[in-house]
C-alpha cells in the first residue's frame, strides 16, 4: 500500500507538470478557434482552454493577410536541407572519429568538442561579414550552409557508433565490403535511433531559428516562419486569434515530425544486431 501511494504521488506530480507544459499549447489551439473578440476576454479563466464554438476563420485570415504559404515553404526547404545534408555530413564525420584510425584524429575531435561551448551569438557578426563578402545575403544558401556541419550532432553520432559491436563491421569486411559500403549497408541501418534523434533535434533548432535569418535576410522571398510571425505580429490591426492560428500552423510540423520518429528516438538496437 505504501509503495502504491508513492507511485501514485509520483504519477500525479508528473501529470501536473505535463499540464503546466502543455497548457500554453492548449491555450494557443483554443484561441485559434475562437472569435478574436473572445480571446482576451476569456484569457484569465479556465474557459480560455475550451472554445464555445469552433471556427476556422482565424486560419483563413492568416492566409488572406500574409503569404503564409511562402513562409512555410521557405522553412520546409531550409530546414529540410539542413537536416538531410547534416545527417549525411555529421554521420560520416562521427563514424570517422569513432571507428577509423588516422593521424590527428583525437586532436581534431577535441577541437570539435570545443566548438560546442561557442554559441552562435559569439560568431554571428564575423560570420555575417564573411557571407556578405561572398554575396550570400538574402538567399537560401546563407541559411543552410553554415548549419550543415554541427559539432553536437557529430558528438551524438560518435558516441552512438562507439557503442555498436565491432563484429558487425568485421563480418562486412570478411564479405569484401569497403569502408563506405560498410557504413551505408551496416552502420546506418543499425543507427536509426541516432539518426532519428539528430534529425529531430536539428529540425527543432533550425525550425525555430530567428537571430541568423533576421541578420541575413531583408526581403520576404526567403523569409522563414519565425520571421514571418514576428512581422505578422506588427501588422495592424492586432488580432490575437489570427496570431494564435499562425502559431498553431507553425508548431504543427514539429509535432508531426516527433510523432513519426518517436519510436526511434530513444530505442537502442546495437545489442540485438549482434544476437540476430
Amino acid at each position: 500500500m505504501k509503495r502504491w501511494r508513492i507511485n501514485g504521488a509520483i504519477y500525479l506530480g508528473l501529470m501536473v507538470l505535463a499540464l503546466v507544459f502543455i497548457a500554453p499549447i492548449l491555450l494557443m489551439v483554443a484561441g485559434s478557434l475562437k472569435p478574436d473578440a473572445r480571446v482576451l476576454i476569456e484569457a484569465g479563466s479556465w474557459r480560455a482552454l475550451l472554445p464555445d464554438s469552433v471556427s476556422l476563420q482565424n486560419y483563413g485570415d492568416v492566409f488572406s493577410r500574409v503569404d503564409f504559404t511562402s513562409y512555410l515553404l521557405n522553412s520546409l526547404w531550409i530546414t529540410g536541407c539542413v537536416v538531410v545534408l547534416g545527417l549525411i555530413v555529421n554521420a560520416m564525420a562521427g563514424y570517422a572519429f569513432a571507428r577509423m584510425q588516422w593521424r590527428g584524429r583525437d586532436l581534431l575531435f577535441g577541437l570539435v568538442l570545443m566548438i560546442l561551448i561557442i554559441p552562435l551569438e559569439a560568431i554571428a557578426v564575423p560570420l555575417f561579414y564573411q557571407v556578405t563578402l561572398w554575396g550570400w545575403r538574402d538567399t537560401y544558401v546563407v541559411q543552410i550552409v553554415p548549419f550543415i556541419a554541427n559539432a553536437f550532432s557529430i558528438y551524438l553520432f560518435h558516441t552512438y557508433f562507439l557503442g555498436l559491436p565491432r563484429e558487425l563491421e568485421e563480418a562486412a569486411r570478411i564479405d569484401g565490403a569497403g569502408v563506405l559500403r560498410t557504413f551505408v549497408s551496416i552502420i546506418v541501418p543499425n543507427a536509426r535511433p541516432a539518426f532519428a534523434s539528430v534529425a529531430i533535434l536539428t529540425f527543432l533548432t533550425q525550425w525555430g531559428a530567428f537571430l541568423w535569418p533576421l541578420m541575413v535576410t531583408s526581403g520576404e522571398a526567403v523569409r522563414p516562419l519565425p520571421l514571418g510571425i514576428a512581422a505578422f505580429y506588427t501588422l495592424p490591426p492586432l488580432q490575437w486569434g489570427d496570431i494564435f492560428a499562425f502559431g498553431v500552423m507553425m508548431v504543427a510540423p514539429v509535432l508531426l515530425l516527433f510523432l513519426v520518429f518517436q519510436k526511434w528516438f530513444v530505442r537502442g538496437v546495437a545489442a540485438t544486431g549482434v544476437k540476430g
